[in-house]
C-alpha cells in the first residue's frame, strides 16, 4: 500500500481531523473516500458531456418505453 502526504494549513488540518472524527472514520479513510469520489465525479461529468454532445434530441414518454418493452 502506498503512502501519500498532503500539505495544508494547521487550520485546514484541524477541520479535517474534526470532520473525520465526527464521521467516525480515520483521516486516511476520509481522505481516500473524498479523493476517489472527486475522481468519480469528474469521470461522470466527462461522460455526461459526451452524452449531451451525441444527443439526437429524441425523447420518449414512459408509456412509449413500456409499450416497447411489452
Amino acid at each position: 500500500m502506498s503512502t501519500m502526504t498532503v500539505r495544508m494549513s494547521e487550520q485546514d488540518a484541524e477541520l479535517v481531523r474534526r470532520f473525520a472524527k465526527f464521521e467516525g472514520v480515520t483521516i486516511s479513510d476520509f481522505a481516500r473516500t473524498a479523493i476517489l469520489e472527486r475522481i468519480e465525479d469528474s469521470y461522470d461529468l466527462h461522460e455526461l458531456r459526451e452524452a449531451i454532445a451525441q444527443d439526437s434530441g429524441d425523447r420518449y414518454s414512459i408509456d412509449e418505453v413500456l409499450s416497447d418493452l411489452a
